[in-house]
């Protein structure tokens, strides 16, 4: 069966409450193992039920947000998802009091528990109409980028297609591109700053009702990080700043000499060679029968999980008026599918994303036969290891996309990754400040973010661009808005797929086994034990950074790029 043919019912919670409680009496009042157990089961099922309903309307409203229908299941769900994590902390609270709760650790693994317990910290019915305005608030956001119509090049454009004129060998074209991305954010600048105003206030308020001081402890609870904290983060960040961002300067120097600049501005940091940035040599249709092959080449199980992805119609990735910015990978319980969703735009972003979600999409379908839903995804620093090596993974695979541009796309991914990390702190250490502050003016938070940015990105030039200047810049990243610190998770995972990278140049027989090994585990361990599992180094390890660091800046120095 294709995606499009899934068939979507509203969930009728009053229904939907009164059967699930009847399975969660039996759960609690169940006399033996055997019927507890059985119980568990009727409510995991129950609840892949939910999350199947609420996961289509999520896709097709992000595909078409003006699509009427979809955009009132949307509202729907806003309001009801979080009802339905009331019934979830209802039934954490039965399990980890359960009396045969060894018999079930010894099934299900210990790990279970732990998440339960941690998501207990996080919820009580008296935030319920705090958590559906918080959701109301995002899909405002994602509505508001959707609705961009940049006028450039006789054309209307949404912000995806303004990358290729954003990367224009002709500097002049660069700026006023971007100027013209700018322009967009700076028309909204009052909505951005109102909606997540109100997205800090809520949360904030959420945390004070739940107990907390502020919303950094309950936003990594939410997170599900049971094995580090603030103070873990900080100390990686620190070390990035003092290891990584001394290597980012060299690396901008470089572009610069490539480019002939005397200096770098930030319109200029988009394009990586005088030639032109590397781009894939065709469409849409082409690229993905090109990843057909690469996934058959690469291991049986990709091939049967590409396969399936491309038959079923699993994939959105057309950039279209109307639709959701950005790319995603998600997971529809009942039909064991992974959905990938992106906006291609004719930049060798399209095969960045490709192969990143579709880590994210082969490590769903390595572990969709897991019973308990809590498993199938690990917590998100672990997901992202999966689709950011599998970046590196299929390198062997670049010269069918970029044929005589392989090595530039090659020397461009390395690099561009090493770059990321610093920009990736920088978020979360934003983020730090934002809800330790939740009083800060809008203006305070973007003078925040432009220091906390010379710190990390100190070559970052705005030139004459005023909103950039005063702190404008991170109105683009959803993250910020959507997932509060969901972002030190990419930099953590970078750290780990730079040892995959490291690792599949030397033996990749060996490293494929730990890769696979790392995607059926799905989510059955916490983070730093998957680390472990997969033969890695903690990022957090002192010397782990400098571990990567040596053979990339070797790798890059072999390359001549001046060449490119």
């Amino acid at each position: 069966m294709k995606f499009n043919e899934y068939k979507y019912e509203r969930i009728d919670m009053e229904k939907f409450e009164v059967e699930f409680n009847r399975h969660l009496k039996n759960f609690k009042e169940a006399v033996d193992f055997e019927s507890q157990d059985n119980a568990m089961s009727e409510i995991n099922r129950m609840r892949n039920n939910f999350d199947t309903m609420a996961t289509i309307v999520s896709v097709r409203h992000s595909i078409d947000t003006n699509d009427e229908f979809y955009d009132k299941e949307n509202e729907y769900y806003d309001n009801v998802v979080p009802v339905y994590q009331g019934m979830i902390s209802d039934y954490y609270k039965i399990l980890v009091n359960s009396k045969f709760r060894k018999k079930l650790e010894e099934k299900w693994g210990k790990f279970l528990f732990e998440i339960a317990e941690l998501q207990l910290k996080t919820f009580d019915p008296v935030i319920i109409e705090d958590l559906q305005e918080e959701n109301k608030l995002t899909s405002r956001y994602g509505k508001l980028l959707a609705s961009a119509k940049i006028e450039f090049d006789g054309k209307i454009n949404n912000l995806s297609q303004m990358t290729p004129y954003t990367q224009s060998k002709d500097r002049a074209t660069r700026k006023e591109a971007s100027l013209a991305v700018t322009r967009f954010f700076e028309d909204n600048e009052s909505e951005f700053d109102e909606i997540y105003d109100k997205l800090v206030q809520i949360r904030h308020g959420i945390a004070l009702k739940l107990g907390y001081d502020n919303f950094v402890k309950l936003g990594y609870y939410r997170l599900g990080r049971s094995e580090y904290g603030p103070q873990e983060v900080k100390v990686f960040r620190d070390q990035v700043e003092k290891n990584l961002v001394p290597i980012t300067i060299d690396l901008r120097k470089r572009q610069a000499e490539r480019l002939g600049l005397d200096s770098l501005k930030y319109y200029d940091e988009s394009l990586e060679f005088n030639s032109g940035n590397a781009v894939p040599k065709g469409d849409r249709d082409w690229m993905v029968n090109h990843a057909k092959t690469m996934y058959a080449e690469l291991s049986d199980e990709t091939k049967e999980f590409f396969q399936l992805m491309v038959d079923d119609g699993l994939m959105d990735l057309d950039s279209k008026p109307g639709k959701r910015a950005g790319g995603y990978c998600t997971f529809i319980p009942d039909y064991q599918s992974p959905f990938i969703f992106a906006n291609f735009n004719g930049t060798s972003h399209d095969i960045d994303v490709l192969t990143h979600e579709a880590g994210h999409a082969f490590q769903t379908y390595s572990s969709r036969n897991f019973k308990v839903p809590e498993y199938i995804w690990p917590t998100l620093e672990a997901c992202e290891i999966h689709s950011m090596s599998m970046e590196f993974i299929t390198w062997p695979w670049m010269n069918l996309f970029f044929e005589d541009d392989e090595m530039k796309y090659k020397f461009s991914h390395l690099a561009s990754g090493v770059l990321f990390i610093p920009y990736g702190v920088l978020v979360d250490e934003f983020q730090h400040f934002i809800y330790e502050n939740p009083e800060a003016t809008p203006d305070e938070r973007k003078s925040m973010w432009r220091e906390i940015e010379k710190k990390y990105l100190p070559t970052k030039d705005y030139e004459d661009n005023e909103f950039f200047e005063r702190g404008g810049y991170w109105f683009r990243q959803g993250h910020i808005f959507n997932d509060p610190f969901y972002y030190i998770d990419y930099t953590l995972a970078q750290i780990c797929a730079y040892q995959f990278w490291i690792r599949f140049n030397e033996d990749r027989e060996s490293a494929w086994i730990d890769y696979h090994k790392l995607c059926k585990a799905g989510g059955s361990s916490p983070f730093l034990e998957l680390v472990k599992y997969a033969n890695l180094k903690s990022p957090f390890e002192e010397d782990t950074i400098n571990y990567v660091s040596g053979p990339i800046g070797e790798w890059l120095d072999k390359v001549d790029d001046k060449k490119l």
